[in-house]
C-alpha cells in the first residue's frame, strides 16, 4: 500500500490558501504559460493520461481527430477532469484511486482541462 505522505505535490505542502485559486488554473488561462510548450504527436486511436503526484502526463497532446483519451487516476486522492470551454462537454465524475474515465475528441481544436477538486492541476489536448 502506497503511503500518502510519500505521494504529496510540493505546492501542496503551502496549503489550500496558496494553491486552491492560482492565476493559471482560471478557466481563462493561457496554456502556454502552465503547460510546457512541446505537446506529444500521437495519431489516432488511443491515448493514455496518468494522473499522479497531483499532475497531468503528459501534460499537453495533439492528437488525430478521433482518437480516445484515457485519464486514469494513479494518486492516492480523488481527482476529475473538467473542461474550460462552454458548456463544458469534457466532463468526468470524481476518479478514486485507479478509476478511469475517456473522452474521444472528433473535432479539431484546442481542448483546455483542469482537475474541478485541484485547480492548479491543467492540461491541453490539441485536435488537429
Amino acid at each position: 500500500m502506497r503511503r500518502y505522505a510519500r505521494r504529496w505535490h510540493p505546492l501542496a505542502l503551502l496549503g489550500w490558501a496558496a494553491v486552491a485559486l492560482p492565476a493559471a488554473a482560471h478557466p481563462s488561462m493561457t496554456m502556454q504559460d502552465a503547460v510546457p510548450a512541446a505537446a506529444e504527436a500521437v495519431s489516432a486511436g488511443e491515448v493514455s493520461v496518468s494522473i499522479d503526484n497531483f499532475t497531468f502526463d503528459p501534460p499537453a497532446l495533439t492528437v488525430a481527430a478521433g482518437t480516445r483519451v484515457v485519464w486514469t487516476n494513479h494518486d492516492d486522492i480523488p481527482h476529475d477532469i473538467v473542461g474550460t470551454e462552454d458548456p463544458r462537454a469534457l466532463r468526468s465524475p470524481v476518479l478514486d484511486t485507479d478509476d478511469a474515465f475517456s473522452f474521444t475528441f472528433a473535432t479539431p481544436g484546442t481542448y483546455r482541462y483542469f482537475c474541478g477538486l485541484h485547480p492548479h492541476m491543467v492540461g491541453m489536448v490539441v485536435v488537429r
